[in-house]
């Protein structure tokens, strides 16, 4: 069956939106095309980026960026001692080494890290959130999440529920959860 994009959504939001426009568009040229998927993923990719540009401006006021408050995050949640090895956060972060390397400057340089020789193997290093570390992170994901409570703000919490449940299965059927 080949399902086109209309310029009218058929959802409960009432308005069309860009990616509407665009699939309408691909209508006129292609009408062949099934523009479902590209209309989902096309939402999907507007949301993270806005979502990402909202969530850089929260970690701001805290001298962070998005990629700083990964590190400090995934440092805070694997529980004390709050170390990790520079293999164990790119692995958890998806980032080489050189990429995991800058951003571990940036945060010894304002204090809320630590490198350290690690006791079991001379040629490694242990990364360690420090107290002001810990302490700004948990500011910085409270501000985080109240941003992300905002922009769900639109949605009852069974649809919250639901939309958790329909990215969940996603990410298993579209490939291998990587983080």
């Amino acid at each position: 069956m080949n399902h086109r994009q209309s310029a009218a959504p058929a959802g409960p939001a009432g308005a069309a939106d860009a990616v509407d426009a665009i699939a309408a568009q691909w209508a006129q040229v292609r009408p062949d095309l099934e523009t479902t998927a590209m209309a989902a993923f096309g939402r999907i990719y507007r949301i993270a980026r806005t979502m990402s540009d909202r969530m850089e401006a929260a970690y701001a006021p805290f001298g962070i960026g998005l990629g700083e408050f990964d590190v400090v995050a995934t440092l805070r949640r694997s529980g004390a001692p709050y170390t990790l090895s520079p293999r164990e956060l790119s692995a958890t972060l998806m980032l080489t080494s050189g990429g995991m390397t800058g951003r571990l400057d940036k945060l010894e340089r304002a204090g809320l890290v630590t490198r350290s020789p690690d006791p079991n193997d001379r040629r490694a290093l242990r990364i360690t959130l420090t107290d002001t570390g810990i302490d700004l992170v948990d500011r910085a994901v409270t501000a985080g999440l109240a941003v992300q409570q905002e922009a769900l703000g639109g949605l009852s919490p069974d649809q919250a529920a639901a939309l958790n449940d329909l990215l969940r299965h996603l990410m298993t059927t579209a490939g291998p959860d990587r983080r």
